[in-house]
């Protein structure tokens, strides 16, 4: 099931406007001009009033439904999940990559609310699945015959760099600090961790969750493999 935040293009352009930091005007296209186009997915108000929306040129005065729809047709065979104990700052954007890379689904495990400023509103086109479980979590992703990979740094975590992801998984990524809990380490598949040439010890989960996405797409979308 997908959560939304906001109702009414309307109310979703001036949401988005706002949270770039721009004026409703600036951002976007102004009404349409000319007669009207044919065809269900557009939207009567967009083209009456204009898209500020934060969407792609081609999808300009489409309704919300058929931007879903049509993401729909092409996402990834991948997922991305990502612990909410502490209310993460991190998960608002961890969510905006998610929709960059077109994940199958964002899953959050613990609690349900979370934090969606650093989403950008991108979570209204993105398929958020809520666990109130570690326990829930797992059954849901057996139950697909998904392999569970945890993105953190173990003892036991083999390098990203060089694992052979498979084409369906899920990432999981833990709260900023502790980092996985100790029942997704259990229950994962493999755990993979991230070379840093630094002095920090860890990169928080956000950058974390886009590595790991951006390595999916070259190996699944480029066909780079590893090794």
């Amino acid at each position: 099931m997908t959560e939304q935040r906001e109702e009414g293009a309307g109310v979703v352009r001036e949401a988005e406007g706002r949270e770039h930091g721009h004026p409703d005007q600036t951002v976007g296209v102004g009404p349409w001009k000319g007669m009207w186009p044919e065809g269900d997915h557009w939207d009567p108000e967009l083209l009456t009033h204009g898209d500020r929306r934060n969407v792609l040129d081609k999808y300009r005065y489409w309704t919300h439904e058929a931007i879903v729809a049509e993401l729909d047709t092409r996402r990834h065979e991948f997922h991305v999940a990502i612990e909410n104990w502490q209310h993460d700052l991190n998960i608002g954007t961890v969510v905006r990559t998610a929709n960059a890379f077109l994940a199958k689904e964002v899953h959050i495990i613990g609690r349900r609310r979370w934090n969606r400023r650093g989403a950008m509103v991108t979570d209204r086109y993105q398929h958020v699945r809520h666990h109130a479980t570690v326990e829930d979590f797992v059954e849901w992703a057996r139950g697909e015959d998904l392999p569970i990979l945890g993105v953190d740094i173990f003892p036991d975590s083999v390098p990203l760099e060089t694992y052979e992801l498979p084409r369906r998984c899920v990432f999981v990524f833990g709260q900023e600090g502790p980092g996985l809990t100790p029942e997704v380490h259990a229950a994962a598949d493999a755990t993979l961790s991230i070379e840093q040439f630094g002095s920090t010890r860890s990169i928080n989960a956000a950058s974390a969750a886009a590595i790991a996405m951006h390595a999916w797409v070259r190996r699944w979308v480029f066909g780079q493999r590893v090794g």
